[in-house]
Parts: C-alpha cells; sequence; structure tokens
C-alpha cells in the first residue's frame, strides 16, 4: 500500500458514502454497503479500482468461509455500487456458489414462559413493550417505532410501518393489549411515541422525540430470560407466538 492509493481510497470512499445517503437507502443498508468497501479496501491494500474476476472470486470465497451468505450478499452489492456510481466501471460477475440453506423452527415461547418474562421483568416500559411484541407478533423494530397514531382502537387493528420491505401492514389488535397500552401511556403521555426513551425519566418521557433504546430492550430481555432459565429468547422470538398461534388457529 503506498500513501497515494490510501489517499484514493479516502477519496472514493467518501464519495460511496454520498451516493449512498443520495440515493435514499435505509441506514442499515449504507453502513452494510460502507462496511463492504472498508472490508474490501483493507483485504486488498486500498487497491481496489481494478480488481480482476480471479481476486474478487479469492476475496468472496475467503469470505464465505467465515461469514455467512446474507454477508457475502452484503459484500458483493456494496461493491457493485461502488463500481457503478463511485468507479463508473462494469461489474466483473463473481460466480458464487450459494450454500444449502439450513431450515430451522424459531424458538417459541409458551405462555407461561412468556408470563414468567414478563413477571420478571420489573422495569414498566421493557415489560409492557415485550408484552405488545409477543401480543401483536411484532419485530423489535416495528415495535419501537409505534406511534399513538398508529393505534386504531375503534376498529380494533394497529398500522405497522416501515416494516420489511418498506412495506406497511395491519395487524389485529386484542383488547388486552389495547387496555395495557392506554394504562401505560397514562404514565408518560407523550403525544407522538408509544414506547419513549428513558433518558429523561418520567418527566422526560413525555417529551422524547426518540424511542427506547434498542440495546436496551435487547440485554433487557436476555437478562431476564437467564433469570427465568428459559432457553435463549430474543425480541425477534417473541413475535413468533403469533405466527403459531395463527398457524395452530
Amino acid at each position: 500500500m503506498t500513501a497515494s492509493s490510501e489517499l484514493t481510497f479516502k477519496r472514493n470512499y467518501e464519495t460511496h458514502l454520498k451516493h449512498l445517503r443520495r440515493k435514499g437507502l435505509r441506514p442499515k443498508t449504507i453502513e452494510a454497503y460502507a462496511r463492504a468497501i472498508r472490508r474490501i479496501g483493507q483485504y486488498f491494500a486500498y487497491q481496489i479500482e481494478d480488481l480482476s474476476e480471479q481476486q474478487l472470486t479469492d476475496d468472496f470465497t475467503d469470505l464465505r468461509d467465515s461469514h455467512s451468505w446474507s454477508a457475502v450478499k452484503l459484500d458483493l452489492y456494496g461493491l457493485q455500487f461502488f463500481y457503478a456510481h463511485v468507479l463508473h466501471k462494469p461489474w466483473v460477475n463473481v460466480d458464487l456458489i450459494k450454500p444449502p440453506k439450513a431450515q430451522r423452527l424459531p424458538d417459541i415461547l409458551t405462555v407461561e414462559e412468556a408470563k414468567g418474562v414478563f413477571a420478571a421483568t420489573h422495569t414498566l416500559s421493557y415489560r409492557v413493550f415485550y408484552f405488545t411484541a409477543y401480543s401483536l407478533g411484532l419485530r423489535l423494530g416495528e415495535g419501537l417505532r409505534l406511534q399513538v397514531g398508529d393505534i386504531a382502537a375503534a376498529r380494533q387493528r394497529v398500522h405497522i410501518r416501515d416494516s420489511k420491505g418498506n412495506k406497511d401492514r395491519l395487524v389485529p389488535l386484542p383488547q388486552v393489549t389495547l387496555a395495557v397500552l392506554r394504562r401505560f401511556w397514562q404514565v408518560h403521555r407523550n403525544p407522538v411515541l408509544l414506547f419513549p426513551n428513558r433518558h429523561g425519566g418520567l418527566k422526560g418521557a413525555a417529551r422524547a422525540t426518540t424511542p427506547l433504546d434498542r440495546g436496551g430492550v435487547q440485554t433487557t430481555l436476555h437478562k431476564v430470560v437467564a433469570a427465568c432459565g428459559i432457553k435463549k429468547i430474543t425480541p425477534h422470538s417473541l413475535r413468533h407466538y403469533s405466527e403459531s398461534r395463527t398457524m395452530s388457529g
């Protein structure tokens, strides 16, 4: 690596970031594509402007051996974007064979296990969040983004916005969940967010403009699950209860 090649890489990397933001991609996609260029740049000593098919095949084969297929795809897409929008060069196709997909059933909490998790969660905001995600079948991000206006009590449904694939969807709203959410809102009274962050305490919650911290939600659930002696469960696992109930019903 030379000082010149490193300087060129840094300049191209900044251009890459600008194009990613201009395209209006989701923050996670932007970070994944940016991370791809950082990794590939390091792998090739920051000289990535004229990579051959063999170089790319060797790189992505090594990556496939140590990372998931989704990580390999994100790096491929990130480099494709870099070549198209930064270097303005044709993309050299890399012929990689996708490994067989392992089918695994998700971990699903039983009703009794779920009750134990809720009872052992002493922080009110987390307890209500876990119950809501469990009863509505929500992904972590979907639950955190919930707003007061998304709850259609009269129609007994919830508007889930910006779901997987940038799509909205409607889910049924059980009466018990509506009652829990109403009582919880009476506690924080934030005019917009159903689950405002806890940074400013109870008084600050009413004025909060961001939802609960994602890491705090995950860390607390891990601790509660461990204390309850339950198999490994993540916030994402909570949503499978509604799915399993729908399939069995």
